[in-house]
């Protein structure tokens, strides 16, 4: 089934946009709307299943602008003289009513087209005891969330409404309240957490896609919507429960990149780290918006023009890795655990600032020079361009967009992981945290690292089963680019003088390992707006953006300790 085929016939089941900012008029008379509404009921299977794909269509719309306005906003990535002015806006923090990337209204198309499934469907109509579109009625709560936290992260205060708008009279933006991040994530705590356990509808695959991973696992968004209510402790238990959901267990896995040894010496690396970016079915994609694959079906994804280069760019990309990034990656220690063939002894190696490498890019935390791997000369058979020259003459190639009009990834289970580690430390547990980083939590683990006082306290919040979370499977998330960090004593946690210390100081860690494993992925304003959250001080995130560039913008600095700065305008 195509996508544009569902728009097409999403168009006679689903009104059009009436929105705020994005709240525009409606073309249609008031007795056209109910006219229509009555004759739109959706009680058939397929009424919900082209309503719902017609949802996912509606996403593709805010799929790039996902990943754009939460990575070029943030410290990792630097735009090139190529890059568009649209996204230099962006990037700026200029971006005006003109710009692409701004546009609540298509964020309130999602909500709109939200609204009238969840008002139209029929709920009570039941089959052998079974609620016919019960599933159904979850995956779009959840995508009704998280359009509306998308909506207030990145707009601030936003107006808020949970019923379809049926007249022109409704369309009136004054009507509503505009809602801050904080309350929204409240609301849909309670409007989500009855549906948590609801099993989501498969309908197999469509247009070559898993459809099962269109959707928003509801115990991870819940987990998100209380880190940004501040509730820690329920974050916590959100994430861990899904981690943990007996007869679908989620252990962290074993990939990485490393270093071989040549007995002491570090020889080259190995990486089976790339690959869990290189498909849409790797076992790390929790969510994605699927795209089309050719403009003239429908809508399709620029990520790769981006970051990467292209034929369509003329090899010429247009973001790539900030210095800030760098220093981040090249500042970790790289730990290998050495035994000695005739002695069998085994001994810690620490990788020497002085070692001389070919390649800079692969000093400290390896996973940098996985996902940017070094630049290579461009090489071009196109006999215009050859002819021209009218091509970049160096080639980046960033593995997380290796693929060409890929689906737009929005959730990983590394993502899960990290926000887990997060809301375990702002509950008051940073040895547990902090363990999700250095050792990965299984049952010895957990007993050995993590004091008996914070065990008992934490509970089944960092209760793991001994059968399906081992060694084999289980590994500290540091471990994934900087080696056998288990050994590396460095990396710790030190005797601070309060507890409120130590959870910063993880905090810290965390906030790095964020950058190490998700660079590229969209999510980096936003953490760094949370972590600002948690901590009371917009200065966080202004001192990390400014710096960007390797040394401090102190203008720029200056105009983001205002956090309404922090907000594209809602025109």
């Amino acid at each position: 089934m195509k996508l544009k085929n569902i728009y097409s016939i999403m168009a006679a089941i689903a009104l059009p946009l009436l929105g705020v900012g994005g709240l525009t008029s409606c073309s249609e008379a008031d007795s056209e709307l109910v006219s229509f509404v009555e004759d739109n009921r959706l009680n058939t299977p397929n009424d919900t299943l082209y309503s719902l794909m017609g949802i996912v269509g509606k996403m593709q719309k805010v799929a790039d602008r996902t990943i754009l306005l939460g990575e070029l906003r943030g410290d990792l990535t630097s735009l090139t003289d190529q890059a568009t002015l649209d996204l230099q806006q962006v990037a700026n923090f200029t971006a005006d009513a003109s710009n692409p990337y701004n546009n609540a209204r298509d964020y309130y198309a999602i909500i709109q087209n939200c609204n009238y499934f969840l008002a139209n469907a029929d709920t009570e109509l039941a089959k052998r005891g079974y609620k016919v579109f019960e599933n159904e009625f979850a995956v779009v709560k959840a995508y009704r969330a998280w359009t509306y936290l998308q909506l207030a992260i990145n707009y601030g205060e936003v107006p808020f409404f949970t019923e379809p708008i049926l007249t022109e009279k409704d369309a009136d933006p004054s009507k509503y309240e505009h809602r801050d991040v904080k309350w929204i994530a409240n609301y849909f705590i309670d409007d989500l957490t009855p549906y948590k356990d609801i099993a989501y509808p498969d309908y197999g695959s469509i247009n070559s896609f898993n459809s099962r991973q269109f959707y928003i696992p509801i115990y991870v968004l819940l987990g998100d919507l209380c880190l940004w209510a501040e509730r820690y402790e329920e974050a916590a238990k959100f994430y861990h429960d899904y981690l943990t959901k007996q007869g679908n267990t989620q252990p962290l896995g074993t990939s990485s990149v490393s270093w071989r040894l040549d007995g002491p010496v570090f020889e080259r690396v190995v990486d089976d780290y790339a690959n869990l970016f290189t498909s849409s079915s790797s076992s790390q994609v929790l969510t994605f918006i699927p795209m089309e694959t050719e403009e003239y079906n429908g809508v399709v994804s620029d990520l790769q023009d981006v970051f990467a280069s292209t034929r369509d760019n003329n090899y010429y990309y247009q973001a790539t890795r900030s210095a800030a990034y760098e220093e981040i990656s090249r500042s970790q220690t790289y730990t290998a655990l050495f035994t000695d063939p005739v002695t069998l002894l085994r001994d810690t190696l620490y990788m020497s600032p002085d070692t001389v490498l070919e390649n800079e890019a692969q000093r400290g935390d390896l996973r940098m020079s996985s996902i940017y791997p070094a630049l290579t000369t461009t090489k071009t058979s196109d006999p215009y361009l050859s002819m021209s020259g009218n091509f970049s003459k160096l080639s980046q190639n960033c593995r997380k967009y290796a693929q060409s009009h890929a689906p737009v990834v929005i959730y990983r289970l590394t993502h899960v992981y990290l926000r887990y580690a997060e809301a375990l430390n702002r509950a008051g547990y940073p040895q547990a945290a902090f363990a999700v980083l250095k050792y990965g939590l299984w049952k010895d683990n957990i007993e050995k690292y993590i004091s008996e006082e914070e065990r008992t306290a934490a509970g089944d919040l960092i209760s793991f089963s001994e059968y399906t979370f081992t060694r084999e499977n289980t590994v500290g998330l540091h471990s994934r680019g900087c080696g056998n960090v288990e050994c590396d004593s460095t990396y710790a946690i030190p005797e601070l003088s309060t507890k409120a210390d130590s959870i910063l100081f993880v905090e810290d860690k965390i906030c790095d390992e964020m950058a190490l494993e998700t660079a590229t992925e969209g999510l980096r304003f936003y953490d760094l707006m949370r972590l600002s959250q948690h901590r009371n001080d917009p200065s966080f995130l202004a001192d990390k953006v400014a710096r960007r560039a390797g040394t401090k913008d102190e203008d720029l600095f200056q105009f983001l300790k205002e956090k309404k700065n922090w907000y594209l305008p809602l025109e």
